[in-house]
């Protein structure tokens, strides 16, 4: 029988270990655990899940993306690095013993196009690359971190319950046509995420009116509204309520680029006249799901996974 051990696992308490109100041991030594901060809450969760199952987290806080706010959340310490710093990333850890790592938050693909400058590593990083897509760029920074003996983990695994569950997620199910345009939506968004240009499709009437790129879901989402928006306000022979479809990519790295949605992604489709949303169940987290769902149901919109 092999000995290893999952990494994710904290022991159960025992003699002489302080206990967290979780159950588990509180471990104050050799249970570090990396993180590299984003954008949005996904990161504060991570540490907050992290914290809890007794792991010091030394957070890697981009300053072009993190919330202020995650100075307050219990880390061993922040360290605050510009986006284009890989080897000060290298060199921190190091420092402060990380081995193992996990990566949470959107960190904008348009950044590759902003005025920051890379450090020697990072710009070798760039230029190394073909295709300068969402995973080859996160992939070749774990491919780097690796080789500086620093593995890169899957941060799913501390927020399991946030995981959309399959089914219908909300009180109103979808209607017949909402249906048609999952299904549709669906195909074209699993096309789209094959290549790694984006998770989401907006869908009316069984015809594409906007898809993801850099901008975002969020983006997408207002952008579709835009163009509904911009029609006259008579009658349409077709309806022009919306339908939202964000998929997980087929091979999904969970290491990174995992689909999220929260409150404001409900509160962007109800300004842009969406009446559903299509999500991949266990592959997609729902920040404050309460919440979302919650607001989902007092627009009327719909949530389903599958």
């Amino acid at each position: 029988m092999s000995s290893a051990v999952d990494p994710w696992v904290v022991e159960p308490a025992r003699a002489g270990a302080g206990i967290g109100r979780s159950g588990f041991c509180m471990v104050s030594s050799g249970l570090k655990l990396g993180l590299i901060a984003g954008n949005g809450r996904f990161p504060l969760l991570v540490l907050d899940a992290a914290h809890r199952q007794g792991y010091e987290v030394v957070v890697a806080a981009i300053k072009e993306e993190t919330f202020p706010e995650i100075e307050a959340h219990g880390a061993h310490r922040v360290h605050w690095l510009s986006l284009g710093e890989l080897s000060k990333l290298i060199e921190t850890f190091h420092r402060e013993g990380v081995t193992r790592a996990v990566m949470a938050g959107q960190v904008k693909h348009k950044q590759i196009f902003s005025s920051i400058r890379p450090d020697w590593r990072m710009a070798k990083l760039l230029v190394s690359l073909i295709h300068r897509n969402t995973d080859s760029l996160l992939g070749a920074v774990a491919k780097v971190l690796a080789e500086e003996g620093i593995t890169l983990e899957n941060s799913t695994r501390l927020l399991e319950p946030l995981l959309a569950k399959a089914g219908l997620l909300t009180k109103r199910a979808p209607s017949e046509q909402e249906w048609k345009n999952i299904a549709y939506g669906r195909t074209i968004a699993r096309g789209l995420a094959q290549y790694d240009i984006g998770q989401t499709v907006v869908v009316a009437e069984n015809a594409c009116v906007a898809v993801e790129a850099m901008e975002g879901t969020d983006r997408t989402i207002e952008r579709a509204g835009q163009i509904m928006d911009s029609l006259d306000p008579g009658h349409s022979t077709f309806a022009r309520e919306l339908t939202v479809v964000k998929v997980a990519k087929p091979k999904q790295d969970m290491r990174f680029d995992v689909p999220v949605i929260g409150v404001k992604t409900i509160e962007g489709m109800q300004k842009a006249g969406a009446t559903c949303l299509a999500i991949d169940a266990g592959k997609c987290l729902m920040i404050d799901g309460d919440a979302v769902m919650g607001s989902a149901d007092a627009a009327g919109i719909v949530i389903t996974a599958e």
